[in-house]
Formats: C-alpha cells, sequence, structure tokens
C-alpha cells in the first residue's frame, strides 16, 4: 500500500505539472489581456505603458515567463493580480471558504443518492422504484439555471423564506441562505449516485455468492452489507473521489444566480478581466483539489476491497 500512494503522489505531481505548464501557455495565447488593454490606453505614455509591462512581466518572452511562474508557483506565490493589484493566493483565502461551505453542504446533498439507489434496487419495478427513478428523469431532464431562477422567483423574491446571498447573523440565517444553491448543486449527485448504485445492486443481487451466502443461512443484514453493499459501493467511490472537486469548480452558475461571494464568482470575473495570475492561480488550486480527491478515492477502494490491497502492494 505504501508502494502504491508513493506512486499515486508521483503520478499526481507529474499531472498537476503537465495541467499547469498547458493552462499556462493556453492563457499566454488567449488574445486581448493586459497587453491589449495597455494598448488600447490612451492616458498611458509610452515610457508608463513600458513600466507596467516590465513590473508585471508583460514583456517577457513565453519561455521566460514559464519559468518565472513555475518556479514561484511552487511555493504557492503566484505574482500579483493584474486587477485586485494583491497576491491572487491572497484573494483565494477570502473568497475559497464560502464556496468549500456550499461544496461541503451539496456534497452531504448527494449523499443522498445512496439510500435512494438501494431503496429503488431492492423494490425493482414496484412503486417505490417507479418513483425513484421517475425523480431522476425529472430532475436530469432540467437545466440547472432554470430550476435555481425558478426556486429563487418562488421561495426568495415571492414568499421570502430563503434569502440570496451569504448569511453571516449566526447557524439559522447561514442555513438559511445556503440551503437552496447547496441542495440545487447537490441533487446533481443524488442523480449520478442512484442510478449507479441501483444499477450495481441490481447487479451484485444476481451473483452467485449472494445466493451462495442467503443458502447458508445467514441473516439478510449480514448479506446486504458485506456481500451486496460493500461490491456495489466501488464505482460509487470513484464518483465520490471526483464529485468534490466538480462541486468547488462548477458552483460558479450557482454562486452567480444566488450571489454567493466564493471562488466561483471570482474565478469568472478573473476571465472576464483576463486577470491571468489569478485566473492560474485558481485552475491550479483546484488542479490539486481533484488530484487530492482521486487519491482519496483510490485509498477508498484499498478500505473497502482488500483484493485492490493486496494489487497495489
Amino acid at each position: 500500500m505504501h508502494k502504491f500512494l508513493i506512486r499515486r503522489l508521483i503520478q499526481s505531481a507529474l499531472l498537476l505539472w503537465l495541467l499547469m505548464t498547458f493552462t499556462f501557455f493556453l492563457t499566454r495565447a488567449t488574445p486581448g489581456g493586459p497587453e491589449a488593454a495597455l494598448a488600447e490606453a490612451p492616458k498611458y505614455t509610452a515610457e508608463e505603458k513600458a513600466r507596467i509591462k516590465a513590473r508585471f512581466g508583460l514583456d517577457d518572452p513565453a519561455p521566460v515567463a514559464y519559468v518565472k511562474w513555475i518556479s514561484s508557483a511552487i511555493t504557492l506565490d503566484f505574482g500579483r493580480s493584474y486587477y485586485y493589484l494583491r497576491p491572487p493566493f491572497d484573494i483565494i483565502k477570502e473568497r475559497i471558504w464560502p464556496t468549500v461551505q456550499l461544496g461541503l453542504v451539496a456534497y452531504l446533498f448527494a449523499f443522498i443518492g445512496i439510500p435512494l439507489g438501494v431503496i429503488a434496487a431492492f423494490n425493482r419495478g414496484r412503486l417505490p422504484d417507479v418513483g425513484i427513478r421517475t425523480f431522476t428523469v425529472l430532475w436530469d431532464s432540467m437545466p440547472t439555471w432554470w430550476t435555481a431562477l425558478v426556486i429563487i422567483t418562488i421561495l426568495s423574491i415571492t414568499i421570502h423564506w430563503f434569502p440570496q446571498g451569504q448569511g453571516r447573523d449566526g447557524p439559522i440565517d447561514w442555513l438559511t441562505h445556503i440551503i437552496i444553491p447547496a441542495a440545487i448543486l447537490g441533487f446533481g449527485g443524488v442523480v449520478t449516485f442512484t442510478r449507479y448504485l441501483r444499477s450495481q445492486v441490481l447487479e451484485v443481487l444476481g451473483q452467485e455468492y449472494v445466493r451462495l451466502a442467503r443458502a447458508k443461512g445467514l441473516p439478510e443484514y449480514v448479506v446486504i452489507g458485506r456481500h451486496i453493499l460493500r461490491n456495489s459501493l466501488l464505482p460509487v467511490i470513484t464518483l465520490m473521489g471526483g464529485f468534490l472537486p466538480g462541486l468547488l469548480s462548477g458552483a460558479a452558475l450557482m454562486e452567480g444566480i444566488f450571489r454567493w461571494p466564493g471562488m466561483g464568482s471570482l474565478y469568472l470575473e478573473a476571465a472576464a478581466t483576463r486577470d491571468y495570475p489569478l485566473l492560474l492561480a485558481i485552475i491550479t488550486m483546484l488542479t490539486i483539489a481533484t488530484l487530492i480527491g482521486m487519491l482519496m478515492a483510490d485509498i477508498a477502494y484499498g478500505m473497502v476491497d482488500p483484493r485492490i490491497r493486496l494489487s497495489q502492494t
């Protein structure tokens, strides 16, 4: 297991470097940006424009700029934001906690899909299964932004039950502000987990070892817990590992609609203003979160299935 973790850490570090390198040169190749803004700014003299470019390294060739950036980014020094004129990591630290809150609450909502999938599988073809499958189809067919706008119109604007923005006046106020955007964000995971777990449970129910366990007279809760659920959860663990980072990166829509001051709205601001240092810092942080999530999924795989632990050592 230790050798597997070391190998996965090396692979993650290499993948992080490749993604950071690709993102850096992709942003450099994007039209527009601060150079174009300076070129179109008549209030600056040629000397002032040259001084600004030198200050932010805009006149450096791409290879030189890359070496400077990657050597600093290793220590989480991403330069200075063009728009905020501050270190990007300081700005991220101010905005990441609201997004983490939103993502974690949405993650808890997504876990509702696990019991729903199990219930649907054990009631195949009956009313609970039909109801759960109907819910997943209806929710998956509605655009998320449309659902969010409808809920805002009804619950926030019309009857004022759930205000927008970030609650700051105690736990109850915080909960009333976060519950709706987190639920909408998390229900995508509910649909995914429900479908995957229902399919896996139905597949495992037909396996020979399940019938053998029941033939031996084992209690039903032992058959379900040790034989059915344990084997059914393996593909779901992979989804769980990548779902939380996906929530953090996919929260931009919910944060914009519900006026939640997090990383998603900051990312949109950085992209709109071509704030490359801030944009690269955000992408790097999200990439690290994704790699950590996938590493945790691999570890959880080994905990659930001993055969995987043996094959990894």
